[in-house]
């Protein structure tokens, strides 16, 4: 039976993952037993954003920040804005000449609703398609390099969508990262002009803007820019390493 890598979270039980167990997650073995894969799962806890201590933000072309537009051919279904940190520990993030081992942060805002106006920022831009209840963030891609550090603002969920609201994370069955916000039965969702963050850790460095990101929101889905790391057969992605117990012997 084929088998995901599930971390849940909510309100009331929310792990936390601290930065420097990103590194021993980058270490992660592939499972051949499923007591293996069971207690790899186990180590996968998701973090709450609000407890990152971020490092300097990586500079590229468009500056410190990528933002642009999660949008299908009716239109714009969100706007987001990206960044990437190097750990605390260094004073610039420069991936040229970072030290071997470094771990990369990857940082997505999410505003459903919204319309990426440069003039206006994220998030203040005007309603382009109205949004009632977006539902999930997720990658179009593997996660290249991805150590098994993901997370999202535990404080933004509420305020989005109330204390009921939970946070799925599942990785596909190519190595890809999905978002999944349940908003409970309490009756408000994750809708316009909402910010919600998220994160997830990488030993790759970006490669460039890449239109790798979705939201899934009214049924529909946008896809967008972001920075995205290039893919490098020596770098292992933690969710091909859970899922692997479940490939043909």
């Amino acid at each position: 039976m084929y088998r995901r890598l599930v971390i849940l979270t909510s309100t009331f039980a929310l792990a936390l993952a601290a930065c420097g167990e990103a590194e021993e997650d980058a270490e992660l073995d592939i499972a051949t037993t499923d007591g293996e894969a069971e207690a790899m799962t186990k180590d996968l806890e998701p973090g709450d954003f609000a407890l990152l201590n971020p490092g300097p933000r990586i500079v590229g072309p468009q500056g410190p920040e990528v933002k642009t537009a999660l949008s299908n051919e009716a239109g714009i279904l969100a706007d987001i804005t990206s960044y990437v940190t190097c750990p605390a520990t260094m004073t610039a993030c420069d991936p040229a000449n970072a030290p071997d081992g470094t771990i990369y942060t990857y940082v997505h805002t999410v505003y459903p609703g919204e319309d990426m106006d440069p003039a206006s920022g994220a998030g203040d831009g005007p309603d382009d398609i109205d949004v009632e209840m977006a539902t999930a963030f997720k990658m179009t891609a593997p996660a290249h390099g991805f150590t098994g550090a993901a997370g999202f603002s535990k404080d933004e969920a509420i305020a989005a969508a109330g204390e009921a609201v939970q946070v799925v994370i599942t990785c596909d069955a190519d190595g890809a990262l999905i978002w999944t916000v349940n908003a409970g039965d309490g009756g408000d969702q994750w809708e316009d002009g909402e910010p919600l963050t998220f994160y997830w850790q990488s030993t790759l460095p970006p490669a460039g803007p890449a239109r790798h990101y979705e939201i899934r929101a009214d049924g529909v889905s946008g896809i967008g820019d972001g920075p995205y790391p290039g893919a490098d057969s020596t770098a292992r992605n933690a969710c091909l390493a859970v899922n692997a117990q479940d490939a043909p012997q």
